[in-house]
């Protein structure tokens, strides 16, 4: 079964690709997505967003594409060649201009995402494959949250929304993300490295991973040589990982961060935990900056991300890069599948 008690079709999850800001890239990078047979060999795709502004990007790629509009996802065809839309309203379309931060397309983009999100909680769909949104246009339009993943953790009410990115066999994890550095290294004690471990294990195990290898990073160079060069590791890493193995996880480190993803990379770990935002994303997308896709853990139903911006000074370009909406959906159904095999 699927989420709920809807039935599952060839073990393919419902995913909804919520647009993103109309006037960024998001609408033609998610055109492009549908316009990939194989994202109906993976899963039962559709689009929440506006048609006049999926008709706009349409052009872009030239798609004649037949379009279906849909009150809810029972209605989709799922069919390559149409693309299947739920719209969240009546909006002012002809105002957008691409490139352009504005109150309107900030609005437009947070119905889409508590569209979906309202989807997710009624069981409706199974992922959430979202756009870029723009911070700066969604605060005109109300929003007091920073962004995608604080949004979806608030709004379903859950206990934490977990960031993993995923780029080849690379499945890093994050004990803080947007924090000046100075204040990450302090915010990584012993408490919150231990809590996001057991997370991680959790998350992992759900997805029918058995006892996976969780390596904590370490914060200074060579993991301070026992002291030379830094306390960090001594005061909370090392107590972080001996605790979660006292609790039967399988964690391992501090494992100095010059090595560790490299070492993740081979796949001697299934799960690497960095202590702060760029120790982790500069690893990945130097590794593979296209396919560095970001998947959500727990919410009530699976969300990945594209881990790019906006892009107004491009959007309705047509040069845009297509590859990581396409690999954030495909990703997110996959793991869904691990989840539910």
């Amino acid at each position: 079964m699927s989420v709920d008690n809807k039935p599952v079709v060839d073990n393919k999850p419902v995913v909804a690709l919520t647009i993103g800001d109309p006037a960024g890239i998001g609408p033609e990078i998610s055109v492009a997505t549908m316009m990939n047979q194989a994202v109906y060999e993976e899963c039962r795709p559709f689009l929440i967003g506006s048609v006049p502004i999926i008709q706009r990007a349409m052009a872009i790629w030239n798609c004649d594409f037949a379009i279906n509009v849909i009150h809810s996802p029972a209605e989709a065809r799922f069919t390559w060649g149409t693309l299947d839309v739920l719209e969240t309203g009546d909006y002012d379309c002809d105002s957008i201009v691409w490139g352009k931060v504005q109150k309107l397309a900030g609005q437009m983009s947070l119905d889409y995402v508590m569209k979906s999100i309202a989807l997710g909680m009624a069981g409706e769909i199974d992922v959430v494959s979202t756009a870029p949104i723009h911070k700066e246009a969604i605060k005109l339009a109300g929003c007091k949250l920073p962004g995608h993943t604080e949004i979806y953790q608030v709004e379903t009410g859950s206990d934490y929304g977990l960031t993993m990115f995923h780029v080849q066999k690379l499945r890093v994890f994050f004990v803080s993300r947007h924090m000046a550095l100075k204040d990450a290294c302090d915010y990584a004690n012993k408490e919150r490295v231990l809590a996001c471990v057991q997370q991680i294990h959790h998350e992992f195990t759900a997805l029918n991973i058995p006892q996976p290898r969780i390596a904590v990073a370490a914060l200074n160079p060579h993991a301070s040589d026992n002291g030379l060069f830094g306390h960090e590791e001594k005061d909370n890493l090392i107590p972080a990982v001996q605790a979660a193995q006292a609790l039967g996880i399988n964690a391992i480190g501090p494992v100095p961060a010059d090595s560790v993803f490299h070492q993740g990379k081979l796949g001697h770990y299934d799960a690497i935990l960095s202590l702060y935002h760029d120790q982790g994303h500069i690893a990945c997308k130097t590794l593979d900056f296209e396919r560095s896709v970001t998947i959500t853990f727990g919410l009530p139903f699976m969300r990945s991300s594209v881990d790019h911006g906006t892009a107004f000074d491009i959007a309705g370009t047509g040069k845009a890069g297509t590859v990581s909406m396409l690999e954030s959906t495909l990703v997110a159904a996959r793991y869904w599948k691990m989840k539910h095999r």
